[in-house]
């Protein structure tokens, strides 16, 4: 038996870190809010490096606002073995989702340091940046820049509602490294996660092993009609944008019924302009987010979905603009992270299963360059995105568990 197989993690401390964390930009709720590069989210992740330098790790931060907190090996020259996730939330974000994956990294580092254990090659714990994509879209988009999948000059000019670009963002609260995103290599990444899904709690499984992620498409629409008045313009000749978003919305959630169990659809975001009570909508923005775990029917979802709209547009007398920001193909882990991973599980004597992302993570972004897997834990009701996010300590602490030793045999082999 190797010296670091009794090895366990601070359950407590753990769970006390989350809970911090989720009171800076604290939900109505319950939850939290800490949108990507606002206030908030900068003093989450001071908070964050705070703890990282009390046990010792060097941090380096990139210009895309990623943050790697090093905790040394015996061989420095080797690449290091990561994990963590992201701390932005959604606006009615619960306190788990990403959170959980970026402090059960540190949990891990923080184990390591308590116990004297220096690894082979390095570990670090790391924060991605607008993991959510609900403030700067498309999501994953630093992740994304690490991985060669965006170009950079392109992330930093992204806006959000109030125009202000992430670039300029990330010089606001200080975040802009002066290392280059990508530059640094990654040996392996591993990303703890809140499952967001119903599976594991079903089957009363205790830890999911991530094999990959579905594919998604997200897609932008504008939807222009005529303003009229509401109660002198005859139906027979209205143009009417909203309704037709109406026709739309209820198009993706039929589309999606007929590729279920795998297919999803979801119209998430909408504005009506002028807004007006007593005046019929002439433009209407939607967003319209659809996804399968194989790429080959999401591409057959997607050219069904854009007949609909047309279709739908030309028999209401209705313009639309279809942009499609985002392609994120399905992914597949490596064998390796996958089998560290189930090896921990089972050696701690965890239920364990097989399963794949229904989201999107960073993961599914840096497996393009580095070996990567997922570790899942259930959450309450599979509920995510949402202030009554929750997920119970034994199993936080089960998945970190996990994670240490999977952190362990991929920095030591």
């Amino acid at each position: 038996m190797s010296e670091t197989a009794q090895l366990r993690v601070d359950g407590q401390r753990l769970w006390d870190s989350i809970m911090a964390i989720g009171e800076i930009g604290p939900g109505e709720q319950g939850g939290s809010c800490r949108l990507a590069l606002t206030d908030e989210d900068c003093e989450g992740r001071n908070l964050f490096i705070r703890w990282c330098e009390e046990i010792g790790c060097s941090i380096r931060i990139d210009d895309m606002g990623n943050i790697f907190a090093r905790r040394a090996g015996r061989s420095n020259d080797l690449a290091p073995v990561v994990a963590g996730s992201h701390l932005d939330t959604q606006p009615h974000g619960g306190k788990f989702d990403g959170i959980y994956g970026v402090l059960a990294a540190l949990e891990a580092l923080r184990t390591l340091h308590d116990n004297n254990v220096t690894t082979e090659a390095p570990v670090e714990a790391v924060v991605w940046t607008n993991e959510e994509g609900s403030r700067f879209a498309p999501a994953m988009i630093a992740s994304g820049v690490y991985a060669g999948l965006f170009e950079k000059d392109y992330a930093w000019a992204i806006t959000d509602s109030d125009g202000k670009s992430l670039g300029d963002e990330l010089k606001r609260i200080g975040y802009m490294g002066d290392m280059t995103c990508g530059s640094n290599p990654i040996g392996a990444l591993l990303e703890a996660h809140i499952e967001q899904g119903p599976i594991l709690e079903t089957e009363n499984r205790q830890i999911g092993v991530v094999i990959g992620g579905q594919g998604q498409r997200w897609f932008d629409l504008t939807l222009k009609g005529q303003d009229s008045h509401a109660g002198s313009t005859p139906m027979p000749g209205r143009r009417d944008a909203l309704v037709a978003a109406a026709e739309i919305i209820s198009m993706v959630k039929l589309l999606a019924l007929e590729y279920a169990p795998y297919g999803v659809g979801t119209v998430g975001q909408m504005s009506v302009m002028p807004n007006s009570r007593n005046t019929i909508p002439g433009e209407v923005f939607l967003t319209v987010d659809i996804r399968n775990p194989d790429d080959a029917v999401l591409a057959e979802m997607t050219q069904k979905f854009k007949v609909c709209v047309t279709d739908c547009v030309n028999e209401l007398g209705v313009e639309c603009d279809i942009e499609e920001i985002w392609h994120c193909p399905p992914v597949k882990f490596d064998t390796t992270c996958i089998a560290a991973v189930e090896h921990a599980a089972q050696t701690l004597g965890y239920s364990n299963q097989r399963i794949v992302s229904g989201a999107g993570h960073d993961a599914c972004q840096v497996c393009q360059v580095a070996p990567t897997s997922m570790i899942f834990v259930p959450c309450a009701g599979g509920l995510s995105h949402n202030e009554q996010e929750s997920a119970e300590p034994e199993d936080l602490e089960a998945g970190c568990n996990v994670l240490l030793h999977a952190m362990l045999a991929l920095a030591n082999s």
